[in-house]
């Protein structure tokens, strides 16, 4: 339902601030709703008739108070609310349009109850956008993702199973501090019993979740958006260490916090220590340094490095030598 400037709609609104606020008086009301007392008592006795038991306590630290009873009012989207929910939904989920998938049902049920207006402009935004899908997010089931979810919050210790990009797979006892959802991927940041360290895993490669009876305590001040970018390029199969002739501030704005860690050799000269499961990938990564630098060790990354510097040479040696 899309509230407006109409009597019951402003009754919608003061119903709302009354469960926020318990106790408020018709004064308060009036000033949060930009109307006069008279008013506010009226949207209130909309309410009594319209079965909601609001009860109206005297005194200094009287005011109205919802009683036993209370059923759940209706939901109250504005035209913009509407199609801003359809828009996030269609560019978080491209298959927001397929009807016989939970995404694109649950939508149709949230536009079905809207007022004709809204709801024609919401299916039709939701009918006529293609979105082009992106190929790197990779969605969790949603049964996992709310089980994680759980856990996190009640701070409970979890049995995972989970597999690999190589298609390994293992269960390992975790503590799991927080989901992070990063450019369309889903990561679980937790604390491995079995690495004893921080590790970030993939919700989408979660094969199952077991909630232990153990609790654990987060760390204090923890930022799990930052944990997650520090922790992506740690506990891969191929070691990665590059040397770069530039400072640590340099290197920091040129490459992202999640391909590894950066540290200042000297003044000049900052070590970039990571790891990674496809070398390929990295090397085209590290080519993104605006600076001379040296792979030190890793064959593989040597070799993906030595492979991709001849792909540019040879997208070049024509023009070069014409």
């Amino acid at each position: 339902m899309a509230y407006d400037d109409s009597p019951t709609a402003r009754a919608l609104l003061a119903l709302d601030l009354i469960q926020s606020s318990p106790g408020v008086t018709a004064g308060r009301q009036a000033t949060r709703l930009g109307v006069s007392e008279r008013a506010a008592r009226r949207y209130v006795a909309i309410l009594r008739e319209a079965g909601v038991p609001v009860e109206s306590v005297r005194g200094p630290y009287g005011g109205y108070r919802l009683g036993r009873g209370l059923r759940v009012p209706p939901l109250m989207f504005t035209t913009t609310e509407a199609l801003g929910l359809v828009m996030a939904v269609l560019d978080g989920h491209h298959d927001a349009a397929d009807p016989a998938g939970p995404v694109g049902s649950a939508l149709g049920k949230i536009i079905r109850v809207l007022p004709e207006p809204v709801a024609r402009q919401a299916e039709a935004v939701r009918v006529t956008t293609a979105p082009a899908p992106d190929r790197s997010a990779a969605r969790p089931r949603a049964e996992t993702a709310t089980t994680l979810v759980q856990a996190c919050s009640e701070h409970r210790r979890t049995r995972i199973g989970y597999r690999s990009g190589a298609s390994a797979e293992w269960i390992t006892v975790v503590d799991p501090w927080a989901v992070v959802v990063r450019h369309g991927r889903w990561y679980l940041v937790c604390w491995s019993h079995q690495k004893e360290e921080i590790r970030t895993l993939r919700v989408d490669r979660v094969t199952h979740v077991d909630a232990l009876d153990e609790t654990f305590s987060r760390p204090a001040g923890l930022d799990p958006v930052r944990t997650l970018e520090e922790h992506l390029a740690v506990g891969w199969e191929y070691d990665v260490e590059v040397v770069i002739d530039a400072p640590l501030e340099a290197v920091a704005s040129w490459l992202p916090r999640s391909l590894g860690l950066c540290e200042a050799v000297d003044a000049g000269t900052t070590r970039l220590v990571a790891t990674t499961s496809n070398p390929s990938w990295y090397a085209e990564q590290l080519a993104m340094i605006r600076a001379p630098y040296r792979i030190i060790g890793s064959a593989e990354l040597h070799a993906c490095a030595a492979a991709l510097a001849k792909r540019y040479l040879d997208a070049v040696s024509d023009e070069a030598t014409s």
